[in-house]
């Protein structure tokens, strides 16, 4: 059974070509990669990397990804602030379960501690840019 109200495809219509390249770039070209850092911007981005320790891991990872090939300063602190962080999350998943004999409350508000005021050392170091190796880390990211 068909639908009269269906409109029938022309046979001696032409097709509808590919959308258009950006003028200049050849046909079927890619977009092109993102712009490499500035020397200040890739400071301020891997000092970011540390301070977003303050919160979690989540901001360390996510500059890590989004600037790794764009800057060699924000590629190495970033993967020193996601291991750094990493661990922090070990110590506050093993405090976790040992809240069962209430010495995992001490743990993970001693790993929140040492996670605030290692990440304020390691932004200010790295806002100079200095670069800054946590004193103990699982280094998980190469």
């Amino acid at each position: 059974m068909t639908d009269s109200n269906t409109p029938t495809p022309d046979p001696d219509a032409q097709p509808t070509p590919p959308p258009a390249a950006p003028q200049g770039a050849p046909a079927g070209a890619q977009p092109a990669a993102a712009a490499p850092l500035s020397q200040e911007q890739d400071v301020q981005w891997g000092a970011f990397a540390h301070l977003g320790g303050v919160v979690g891991f989540l901001p360390a990872l996510i500059i890590w990804l989004v600037f790794k090939d764009r800057g060699p300063f924000t590629n190495t602190e970033a993967k020193e602030a996601l291991n750094f962080q990493i661990t922090i999350l070990i110590a506050y998943i093993v405090g976790s379960i040992l809240t069962v004999i209430l010495i995992g409350v001490f743990l993970v508000w001693a790993a929140w501690i040492v996670s605030v005021v290692f990440s304020i050392i390691a932004f200010l170091k790295a806002k100079d840019g200095q670069h800054y190796r946590y004193p103990f880390a699982i280094r998980l990211i190469k």
